[in-house]
């Protein structure tokens, strides 16, 4: 059963990467380009992990994570926050809210795929 991640990105470029290197370890992808938008996807399909923007437009990371964490089925999704806040303290309102993860950009596609395949073992 090949697994799905939801990435969460309002940058064409970093999604068009990211997609094409988790199909390549045969993950099903989904691309959300806000908030809003994933929080749709996610009313039809629960991946095993969602990559995560925080600044995006409509509804941001945040505030999508919060909407995860409080939706029934979506427990043992892991959420990833990527993005390119990384003061302290958005890091660490990131983990409180519940991320699994938080790495931030500029990154390594290959480093973002070893990441969330330690994460699903």
């Amino acid at each position: 059963m090949s697994r799905k991640i939801l990435i969460v990105d309002d940058e064409p470029n970093i999604v068009m990467s990211l997609e094409y290197a988790f199909k390549k370890q045969d993950f099903e992808v989904f691309i959300a380009r806000d908030g809003s938008e994933a929080l749709q996807i996610l009313e039809h399909e629960v991946p095993d992990a969602v990559l995560l923007d925080i600044m995006m437009p409509n509804v941001d990371g945040y505030q999508t994570l919060t909407q995860i964490k409080n939706t029934d089925g979506l427990e043992h999704t892991k959420v990833v926050f990527l993005t390119a806040k990384n003061k302290a303290s958005d890091i660490e309102k990131g983990l409180k809210l519940g991320a699994d993860k938080y790495l931030t950009k500029p990154f390594s596609v290959k480093k973002i795929v070893s990441e969330i395949l330690e994460l699903l073992t």
